[in-house]
């Protein structure tokens, strides 16, 4: 345990975030199923729809710092493509 009290703020504030990036993550994952999820029942539009919205929530990840730009980008790329391979 720190005994600074600088130090003590800031584990208080790293906990805050980790706490706040676990939650956009575990979102990023839940939309990530979800379009497959979709794909797989063969609903087209709805699949179509929830890859878009997987797609926007890894954008927004990357923007806030949760996950790397190039992480988002491969992600978004393999999603996108295993939904496509799965409608045909």
């Amino acid at each position: 345990m720190a005994n600074i009290k600088s130090q003590i703020k800031r584990n208080r504030q790293n906990e805050r975030r980790r706490l706040a990036n676990k939650t956009v993550r575990s979102e990023v994952k839940t939309r990530m199923k979800n379009a497959v999820v979709a794909a797989e029942s063969g609903d087209r539009e709805a699949a179509l729809e929830a890859l878009r919205v997987a797609q926007q929530k890894l954008d927004k990840a990357a923007a806030k710092g949760v996950m790397k730009k190039e992480t988002v980008s491969r992600r978004k790329s393999r999603l996108s493509k295993q939904v496509s391979s799965i409608l045909g």
